[in-house]
């Protein structure tokens, strides 16, 4: 189990991280970003599980209609806008500057997951309902979609975790920080749920946002704009993989498929 690189390389990381090189100002400020950074990760994952489970009829948003349509339209917008800008070399250059001095471009990875936090956290927190309430399960379909959704979100955090747990949860910078190494990213990844699909992560989100067991025109719009992204970002990650990978992507490309877990093993990765 331990020779999974999955498991061995975060393991790696925070035996390096807890036995770090002197520098108590680099360990100060690794420590402090890797606090924030978790800190907010898991408020904002647990904003955004209960709102989806609440169908978004909760929210501190309080923007006059039909002014609050805008403001919620902005904050779905908002955060596959700036997530997909800072994926691209300008917005990593930039990504890299947010924290001055030496070390910016090794905490890239924490900054990103940190500045993602703070937008999910706006789009959960700041909405505001219609109070509106279309449908709501009861009795045994509310039990039945309570297990999907939890199942939804396990499947998240395996596609997650298949991905490269370090780099998603936004540990790599600030632990590679820590122990004074250079960050080291995981491989293309192909175990797991991506051998089954290419975009696993993208489709355990999309099962997130419709399985919930409450609905509302707020919910709906949610669903359907990010379930759209869940459908068309991936394919700007795509290109981006095939500059790095080359033909090893290609091969992947053409022996997985991209969401629907169709003709899986008619080939084989190369």
């Amino acid at each position: 189990m331990f020779n999974d690189p999955r498991l061995a390389r975060p393991l790696a990381l925070m035996k390096a991280a807890l036995a770090p090189a002197s520098g108590v100002g680099r360990i100060t400020l690794a420590l402090t970003l890797g606090v924030l950074c978790h800190g907010l990760f898991a408020f904002a994952v647990l904003t955004m599980m209960a709102a989806m489970f609440l169908g978004m009829s909760h929210g501190v948003g309080r923007v006059a209609w039909p002014w609050a349509i805008l403001a919620n339209v902005a904050l779905i917008a908002q955060f596959p806008l700036m997530h997909s800008l800072l994926l691209t070399g300008a917005g990593g250059r930039w990504l890299a500057r947010i924290i001055p001095g030496a070390h910016g471009a090794a905490l890239s990875t924490t900054t990103y997951a940190t500045v993602a936090s703070v937008q999910l956290l706006a789009l959960f927190a700041l909405w505001t309902p219609t109070g509106v309430v279309w449908w709501r399960a009861e009795g045994a379909v509310f039990w039945a979609l309570c297990v999907a959704y939890a199942l939804s979100w396990l499947l998240v955090a395996k596609a997650s975790f298949d991905a490269g747990s370090e780099v998603q949860s936004g540990a790599l910078g600030w632990m590679s920080l820590m122990a004074n190494i250079k960050p080291i990213f995981p491989d293309m990844p192909t175990q797991g749920l991506f051998a089954i699909i290419r975009q696993p992560i993208y489709v355990a989100f999309a099962l997130t946002l419709w399985t919930v067991p409450l609905w509302t025109p707020d919910q709906l719009l949610l669903a359907i704009c990010y379930t759209a992204y869940c459908l068309l970002a991936p394919r700007l990650k795509e290109q981006r993989f095939s500059k790095r990978y080359g033909t090893r992507f290609e091969s992947y490309k053409n022996a997985v498929p991209y969401i629907l877990p169709i003709n899986v093993g008619s080939k084989n990765l190369k």
